[in-house]
């Protein structure tokens, strides 16, 4: 059964700020192969982090908003682990989404 998930990926883009398209491109299409069904991507700009704890300063944050079986999140995360331009992740489950009652009628004709 598939579940709602939003994947919060911190990425390295120091020096490659000019191809974070691409990054979050080839980053969209892994979740798809892996068989995520991506419903938004937020491209949440770079930031500098509150306190220093490894190699950078700041980093480009981006949230996938997916529906996939939750096996699949730790294939991610494994994956993505050993990408070196995530520099951090963290997965949450997400609350199922609840349909506009309009739409509900509409399906039930």
């Amino acid at each position: 059964m598939n579940h709602r998930y939003e994947a919060l990926l911190v990425l390295n883009a120091q020096g490659k700020e000019d191809t974070v398209r691409e990054i979050i491109d080839r980053l969209e299409s892994e979740f798809q192969k892996e068989g995520a069904q991506i419903e938004q991507v937020q491209k949440m700009d770079k930031h500098q982090f509150s306190y220093v704890a490894g190699p950078l300063d700041s980093g480009y944050y981006v949230n996938f908003i997916f529906n996939a079986d939750p096996e699949l999140i730790a294939k991610l995360r494994a994956k993505f682990k050993l990408d070196p331009e995530v520099y951090r992740q963290n997965y949450q489950r997400l609350p199922e989404k609840k349909e506009e009652p309009a739409k509900r009628l509409a399906k039930a004709k």
